[in-house]
Formats: structure tokens, C-alpha cells, sequence
């Protein structure tokens, strides 16, 4: 593992000026503090050190800005012209890109991730808005034709949902706030978004975006605070019509029996315990990398993780050295510093999380190939870890471990029906991908193997046009492509006696 990078360079001056500004809620196209006035602090996972303070939003602040929402969906937001939310959404993502530098720092700085992976998070959420705003003019119904006796002129009309709550993760901050917000806004809907309490900064940052791009007030609301607070409070209200949430597959099962009380629509990205599935053929110059990032891009801490490698026995040796040869490369580090290759975990519990996992798995009986430990730092950085020998039934295993955690197997059965029950064989169903250069493998296996997204010498093709989301304990719905417009729409269906 290479050595510790050395400290980042010093912030850009509009980097600077955001996080001594203060840092309120956006509520009906203001920004104020909280009813209760109580702050948090937010901090920079790399060094452990306060880096702002945020308004703490709480169940009155979600009760105004869905209130907020509310006004501006029925005072004409849902009417709006298509095109103008089109312009209005091609505005937002030409004020990202603009801005690019300011939220890839901020992002970093609050998440940990490097920079490279900074930059293209806000070209990703520029690109996603785009690609959305083209369907604020192409959603439609269709026309009918009954079998009833008599003349019909029957159709059906897809209209937004309504008021939107979207409750978002810590992972990718950026990104999950505009998987949320751009299909919301395509549809006609207004919404609510609200940030993980550990990284609030880019969702900050782009409420002043929304307000520089024109969107009328309440339009978008963002709410800081915690979970068991101002999440569970949103996710109660009774005036919300629909929640979508990304995080642990345990809260959102909380999410959908808060949901109930007003049988709000609920869509949720959740966990996973994505394989990694290489053949003897598998083209390994573009396998061994493409298996390194899979598991431990953004230190692990991606729910599409490739997080259980399944390898042919005759290669198993082989993959697993060059696996580690290609890991030992990352540079652990700030991730402002432009050599940092992999950054810290988001926290101190996070990491903690992930430390108790690798030791109950070295004590079930797992031998750590490369890893297992935390450099000496104050930020909260833990190493590469591939572990083998590993069993079915272990932790490890069988749990989202949600950090930089690889549990490798051989295999030897050449049936496929045998590998995908290798594969099938966790509660979850996010993501897979097979490594192989037989075609007939390619698709039989991939018709076979329980995951939203199944991806052939790519672990996940990251793109806007691509439906993601679970099977199983996985979740329910489809972010991004045209799928995502069934959650935030709904069908009514007319009938005309002629």
C-alpha cells in the first residue's frame, strides 16, 4: 500500500467564502434558520476537523417546507409549460458546470473522495439534468380502445405525484441530490430534499444554485438535520405524496411503514451485495482493473460494490495477485491532494463499522491477502483489504459491509446454473457483473443471475440513460432512464362516452 499523500493544498477562495457563510435552510425560496435554532457541526473525514456548522432542520421545519411545496405545486408549478422546465433544468446544469471547481471541492472536502472522483460526480449531475429535462416535452398517455359497447373516446394522462420528499446518502452526496431532484422537476413536481446529516455542503451549494437558475419558490426545499428527526418527520408527513430514499436496506424498511399512514408512493435504492463472477477466458488486462475500482472505488463505499469475487480456480491464484498488485497502487490521502487515488471513510463510526467487520471475519476463519488496517492518521482512512478463505454463512460475507472490503472465492463447477446460485445467494439483488470473452456465457449467465444491473467486462455502466435499481432487498423502483418516470407520475385514465 503506498504511503499517506501529503497535505492538500489550500482552498479555493469561493470554496472558502461558502463555508464561513451561513448556512441555512431553503424553504420556500428563502433561507432561514431552523424553528429551534440549534446547529451541527459537519466535518472533513480526512482530517477529523469541523469544517462548518449547519442549521438543524426538525419536524416544524419540514412541516414549512412541505407547506412550501405544496403552494408552489398547486399555484402552477405542475402547469408550467414543458419547455420552460427544460430551460429552467438546462439552466441548473450550466450553473453546475460553472461552478464545478467550487462543488468538486466541497464535495471532497465533506465526503473524503478524491478529486478526480469529485469532477466527474458534477459532470455526471450535469449530464443527468440534461438527459431529464428532455423529457419534461415527451411524457404522455396513450388512446384506448374498449371492447364496452358503444362509442369511446378513451386515453390515459400521466401527471406528476405531487410533493416529493427525497431522502439521500452520504456516499455520493452530489449525485444522489440530483438522481432525486431532476426526474422530480422533469415531472412537474416540487420537492423536499433532504441531505445526510454527515454531508449537507453540495446539496447547500446547489439550493443556491436552483434560486440563481430562476425556479420559483418552493419549487425546491432543502432541510438539514438528522434522520430520526427531519427524515422521519418527511417521511411521516401527511402531505407528502411521495418519499424516495437511497441508504441501508434497514431504513428503508422504516421508510416504508412511516410511509403508510398516508400510503404515500415509495420508491428506495437500497443496499447490495453485488458478485464479481471471472471465467478462465475473462480478458484480464481489462478484468483486473475493472474488479480493483469495482470493490474499492470511493474506499467501498458504493451500494453496486463489486463486494464478493468469484474466481475460476485456475486463475484464482493469479487474480488474486494481480488483484493486490493493483490495489497496492492506490494512494491513501486527502483528497484534495491531486496524487490521492482513495480517500478516507466518511466517519469515525463508519470506519469502525468497517474495521469490526474485517476482525469478525478474520476470526470465522478468513486470511486477509493484503490490508485489514488503518494507517496512523487522524482522518478516518482504512487500507484495501482482500480477504479469502472465506465461507457463505460468515459476516462478511453475507452483510453490506459498506467500506473497502473484498471477500474472494475459487469456484470449479463450469454449470451455470451452479455459479449463478453462487451468485444469487444473498438477500440482495443491486448489481453483478461476469468477466468472460464468451458471448453465449455472457448473456446465459446474465439472464440468470437475480441483480438490477448486470454488467459484461464492466463491473456498472454509470449513465443516465440506464435504469438502476434492485431486486430483492435491493429496493423497489428505477432511478434514471426512462423508468424513473414511473415513480414520480401517476395514471388517470379518461372516458368518453361519444
Amino acid at each position: 500500500m503506498t504511503a499517506m499523500t501529503s497535505p492538500p493544498p489550500a482552498l479555493a477562495q469561493a470554496t472558502q467564502a461558502f463555508l464561513s457563510s451561513d448556512h441555512g435552510l431553503l424553504i420556500g425560496g428563502a433561507r432561514q434558520t431552523g424553528q429551534a435554532g440549534s446547529t451541527f457541526e459537519t466535518f472533513d473525514p480526512a482530517t477529523g476537523q469541523v469544517i462548518a456548522r449547519v442549521a438543524e432542520g426538525r419536524a416544524e421545519d419540514v412541516d414549512l417546507a412541505v407547506k412550501a411545496a405544496r403552494k408552489a405545486f398547486e399555484g402552477g408549478w405542475a402547469g408550467t409549460m414543458p419547455i420552460e422546465r427544460e430551460k429552467l433544468m438546462w439552466r441548473l446544469a450550466e450553473l453546475i458546470e460553472a461552478h464545478g471547481d467550487t462543488l468538486a471541492e466541497l464535495e471532497t472536502l465533506n465526503n473524503g473522495m478524491p478529486l478526480f472522483l469529485s469532477k466527474f460526480s458534477v459532470s455526471s449531475a450535469a449530464d443527468m439534468l440534461r438527459y431529464m429535462a428532455g423529457w419534461a416535452s415527451k411524457m404522455a398517455g396513450e388512446t384506448l380502445n374498449p371492447s364496452t359497447p358503444g362509442e369511446w373516446h378513451a386515453f390515459t394522462l400521466r401527471e406528476p405525484v405531487g410533493v416529493v420528499g427525497a431522502i439521500i446518502p452520504w456516499n455520493a452526496p452530489l449525485n444522489m441530490a440530483v438522481w432525486k431532484l431532476a426526474p422530480a422537476l422533469a415531472t412537474g413536481c416540487t420537492i423536499i430534499l433532504k441531505p445526510a446529516e454527515q454531508t449537507p455542503l453540495t446539496a447547500l451549494f446547489l439550493g443556491q444554485l436552483v434560486q440563481e437558475a430562476g425556479f420559483p419558490e418552493g419549487v425546491v426545499n432543502i432541510i438539514t438535520g438528522f434522520g430520526e428527526t427531519a427524515g422521519a418527520a418527511l417521511a411521516q408527513h401527511p402531505d407528502v405524496d411521495k418519499i424516495a430514499f437511497t441508504g441501508s436496506t434497514g431504513t428503508g424498511k422504516k421508510i416504508a411503514q412511516y410511509a403508510t399512514g398516508n400510503m404515500k408512493r415509495v420508491s428506495l435504492e437500497l443496499g447490495g451485495k453485488s458478485p464479481m463472477i471471472v471465467f478462465p477466458d475473462a480478458p484480464l488486462e481489462k478484468a483486473i482493473p475493472g474488479l480493483t475500482m469495482g470493490a474499492f472505488v470511493n474506499s467501498g463505499q458504493v451500494c453496486a460494490a463489486g463486494t464478493r469475487l468469484f474466481v475460476h480456480a485456475s486463475i484464482f491464484d493469479q487474480v488474486m495477485e494481480s488483484v493486490a498488485a493493483q490495489a497496492s497502487k492506490f494512494k491513501l490521502g486527502h483528497g484534495l491532494d491531486p496524487q490521492t487515488t482513495l480517500g478516507p471513510l466518511v466517519s469515525r463510526q463508519q470506519h469502525d463499522r468497517v474495521a469490526d467487520f474485517v476482525r469478525s471475519g478474520l476470526a470465522d476463519g478468513c486470511a486477509a491477502y493484503m490490508g485489514a488496517s488503518s494507517p496512523d492518521s487522524a482522518g478516518y482512512f482504512y487500507e484495501p483489504t482482500l480477504l479469502v478463505n472465506t465461507a457463505r454463512d460468515m459476516r462478511v460475507v453475507r452483510e453490506e459491509i459498506f467500506g473497502p472490503v473484498l471477500c474472494a472465492t475459487p469456484f470449479e463447477d463450469e454449470d451455470l446454473s451452479a455459479i449463478a446460485q453462487l451468485a444469487n445467494d444473498t438477500e440482495y439483488g443491486l448489481a453483478a457483473s461476469i468477466w468472460t470473452q464468451n458471448i453465449s456465457i455472457a448473456h446465459k449467465l446474465s439472464k440468470m443471475i437475480k441483480a438490477g444491473s448486470v454488467g459484461v467486462n464492466t463491473h456498472i455502466l454509470n449513465d443516465a440513460v440506464m435504469p438502476f435499481g434492485g431486486f430483492k432487498q435491493s429496493g423497489w423502483g428505477r432511478e434514471k432512464g426512462r423508468e424513473v418516470l414511473d415513480l414520480y407520475t401517476q395514471i388517470k385514465s379518461v372516458a368518453v362516452s361519444l
